[in-house]
Parts: structure tokens; C-alpha cells; sequence
């Protein structure tokens, strides 16, 4: 398991993939955890790391290729506050808190594209740039300052693919620099989905972590195609990169190194601390945002891109048959996690034994603790 801020090329990936088949080895972690079953189950600590990380640190919010024209937006809930994202015809995209700044009310819902956002309630009108532009009968609002009355905004930062916004103070996002390009100009988005799920969202996020299941979990799904317990696991900053390796590899052994290719013979997912997750398929990436709704309740929220040429019948049969399968794997995982929730309450675990097979996962609860005891 490697820590580094520089992660692996493909070739080193392929080649440390080939040496943990031929030794029938897994990447391991430096050391085990156990993370109290308590702090899944208590509201205060549900609350602090709501405020004091996902309200603080940097989130992946929505993939560019959702705002790809000029006045596209996306409008959604994170950490419980009010948020929407919108490329200005500048290029730019900026994010504001979704509140009128009239009276509160929320001036986007789900994603669109606008040239301006007009308040339902009565009327006043803000600029992509988040400038209030009108005021409806302004003469009832004697004195009011419209260049002060704009919607408030928050840091966004546009990188490798994902537009990431903060609701803390600036200054903390200086790992995103070495960001690589997660979600390719290319990609398109294709499709995308709400689900709400019954578990905490550290459960969901533990969920893409490890390969230490692909056998006993996704018997007819995953682990036809993939292998049992073998990844290649590197973290960069706070996040991890998890390898998961198809059989296929097998037929780059026969080529030169410099001619093979991860194409649809990979998935890496890549965690974003603290909770999303992009994942590569052949032909498609999905970027995965579990976000806390209530201490026992994920929401899922999945956007699907893709860049494979919508008019090309035998690609999109590909597409379809690869979606399936990943779409099945999920609904297994999903029922493992409402599972685990479940047992929560059971008193059967005072703490859960992370092994040095899920040292990605030991690895997320480290650089949550600490981030959470670095509140200052």
C-alpha cells in the first residue's frame, strides 16, 4: 500500500497487478483498526463530522461535464445546506448558497441550465455571477444596496474533471493541486440518480474500499470478471486509489510495456475525501456523492458519463451489458450496508476490526479523526 501525493502510471499499476497474481498477494496496510461501532450510532458525533469536515474541507460537488454550457447548473443539498453551481459566461463556474437573499427562499432545483435566477417568491433576480440584478417595486426598499445583497458565495475549485466546493474558510484544498485528470473532457453525462439509502454514510463509504468481498459478496456479478481479494491501494493526501483488476489483464502479458493499456481491463476507484467516489468502467465513469442526509440515512447521488459515440449500436450494446453488471454489484452492496446499519443496535460489536486486506478504509477513518480533532 503506497502513500504518496503522485499516484502510480498505468504501466506500474498493470505490472503490480501481474506480481500479486503470480504471488497470489493483495497491497497491504501498514497497520489494522478498529473504529467504535459508537461512532456510527451517535448524533453528536454525526454532527461534528458534518461541521467539522463536510462543511470545512473541499467536496466534490458535481463532474464539469454537467456544466458544460454557460448558464448550466446544479442545485442540490450538501452537508444540510442549500447549494447550486453554475458555469457564468465567463467559464467560470461559481457556487452560492441557494437562498434568496430577500427572505430565504430556494432560487434552483436539480439542474438546468439559466440565464438568470429568478426568485419564485417575489421576484428578485440574480445574475450567473450571483449579482442581484432586480428588484421588483425596489422604491418599497428604501436604501437597500443591491451590490451588497448578492447571492452568498462559496470557493470552488474546478479541477481534474470535478468541480469541488467549500463551505469553510479558504486554504484548504491544497492537495487538489496534484489532482489527476479523474473524468476526461470527452466524458459526457449520459444519466444520473437519487437513491436514498437506509445506512450511515461511512458504512456507504466503506463499501468501494476493499476487494476483500468480491467472492462471498458478488459471486455471479463482480467476481466472474474480477479477482478475489487483489488490489493495487495508494493514497494521495486524505484519499485512496483502489485498483480492482479484471481476468483480462491476463492478455496484456504478451505485450510491450509501453503498449498496454488499462482499457477494460481495470476499475480504479478514487475516493475523495471524505465521501465520493469516481470509479472507471470500460466506456463509462460514474462519480458516486454519498451524502449524509440523517445519521442512518445516504444519499446516493450518481452521475453516469460516458464517451462512447451514441450512435455506434455495438458500443452502446457494450455500454449497456458493463452498466448492468455494475448496476447489480451496487444492489448487492447496497443490501450488505442496510444490513450492517441494521445490526448497529444489536450490541452484537462494541468497535469493527478493519484488516490489513482494507487498509484504504483504515486509512479514511485516520484522516477523519484527525480531521475532526484539527477543528482550529
Amino acid at each position: 500500500m503506497a502513500t504518496t501525493n503522485q499516484l502510480l502510471d498505468d504501466a506500474t499499476v498493470i505490472e503490480r497487478v501481474f506480481d500479486h497474481i503470480d504471488h497470489e498477494t493483495t497491497d497491504l496496510g501498514e497497520t489494522t483498526w478498529r473504529e467504535p461501532v459508537e461512532n456510527y450510532r451517535s448524533e453528536a458525533r454525526f454532527a461534528t463530522e458534518r461541521d467539522a469536515v463536510l462543511r470545512r474541507l473541499p467536496i466534490g460537488f458535481c463532474p464539469s461535464a454537467v456544466l458544460r454550457e454557460a448558464g448550466s447548473y446544479v442545485a442540490r443539498t450538501a452537508a444540510g445546506t442549500p447549494i447550486v453551481a453554475i458555469r457564468g459566461s465567463d467559464g467560470k463556474v461559481r457556487a452560492f448558497r441557494n437562498a434568496c437573499r430577500h427572505r430565504g427562499a430556494e432560487l434552483a432545483a436539480g439542474t438546468g441550465c439559466a440565464k438568470a435566477f429568478v426568485c419564485r417568491y417575489h421576484g428578485w433576480t440574480y445574475g450567473t455571477d450571483g449579482r442581484l440584478r432586480h428588484v421588483p417595486h425596489e422604491h418599497g426598499f428604501p436604501g437597500i444596496d443591491k451590490a451588497s445583497r448578492g447571492l452568498v458565495p462559496l470557493e470552488t475549485v474546478e479541477v481534474g474533471g470535478v468541480v469541488f466546493v467549500m463551505q469553510g474558510a479558504p486554504g484548504r484544498d491544497a492537495w487538489l493541486k496534484d489532482l489527476p485528470e479523474l473524468i476526461p473532457s470527452r466524458y459526457r453525462l449520459v444519466g444520473g440518480s437519487d437513491l436514498d439509502v437506509p445506512a450511515n454514510w461511512k458504512i456507504a463509504v466503506e463499501s468501494f474500499l476493499e476487494g476483500y468481498h468480491i467472492r462471498t459478496t458478488h459471486a455471479q456479478t463482480f467476481y466472474p470478471v474480477q479477482f478475489d481479494n487483489l488490489n493495487v491501494i495508494e493514497t494521495f493526501g486524505p484519499s485512496n486509489r483502489v485498483t480492482f483488476p479484471y481476468r483480462a489483464i491476463h492478455k496484456l502479458r504478451a505485450l510491450p510495456r509501453e503498449e498496454r493499456s488499462v482499457d477494460g481491463k481495470l476499475t480504479y476507484v478514487y475516493h475523495l475525501f471524505p465521501n465520493v467516489m469516481v470509479a472507471t468502467f470500460p466506456g463509462r465513469i460514474i462519480m458516486v456523492v454519498l451524502e449524509p442526509l440523517t445519521i442512518g440515512l445516504t444519499r446516493f447521488v450518481t452521475y453516469s458519463l460516458s464517451d462512447r459515440e451514441a450512435r455506434d449500436v455495438e458500443a452502446q450494446s457494450a455500454l449497456k451489458r458493463g452498466t448492468d453488471l455494475v448496476d447489480r454489484g451496487g444492489a448487492e452492496d447496497r443490501e450488505l450496508i442496510c444490513g450492517i446499519q441494521r445490526s448497529l443496535d444489536s450490541g452484537a460489536n462494541e468497535f469493527f476490526e478493519f484488516g490489513l486486506f482494507e487498509g484504504a478504509i483504515g486509512h479514511f477513518h485516520r484522516v477523519l479523526q484527525a480531521a475532526i480533532d484539527d477543528r482550529s
